[in-house]
């Protein structure tokens, strides 16, 4: 005879990321999001355009229209751009404040974590 024992914990659907500091969670969702060069070169095309449709940004990028649009999505999730919708197209732009942001917690980061000449490997 088997005996299954079950255990509930409180908080059994805790994700392990959330048990970190707010800024490093912050840092871990745009870094992953951030960890396509298609996303990249998106955040550049818009830093040099300023504001553009998605159609203009599938011209510039070697993928298509559909692969674009996903991409955009995901950083429109996580804020670093802003979508407006002007009739049948969207006009994206980058997110100012969120760039920001970005910038002030990978700064602060790489600070809290820079090494010396003498400390390195």
């Amino acid at each position: 005879m088997s005996y299954v024992c079950v255990i509930k914990q409180k908080n059994m659907t805790q994700k392990k990321s959330s048990l970190f500091e707010k800024d490093l969670q912050r840092i871990a969702e745009l870094s992953r999001v951030m960890s396509h060069p298609a996303r990249l070169a998106i955040l550049r095309y818009l830093a040099q355009c300023k504001t553009c449709i998605s159609g203009d940004i599938s011209n510039e990028i070697p993928l298509s229209r559909t692969t674009v649009s996903q991409h955009l999505q995901e950083l429109k999730k996580v804020g670093l751009i802003k979508g407006q919708i002007d009739g049948l197209k969207v006009n994206y732009c980058l997110c100012g404040s969120c760039i920001i942001d970005l910038k002030d917690l990978m700064n602060g980061f790489f600070e809290e974590i820079s090494v010396g000449q003498e400390n390195h490997c």
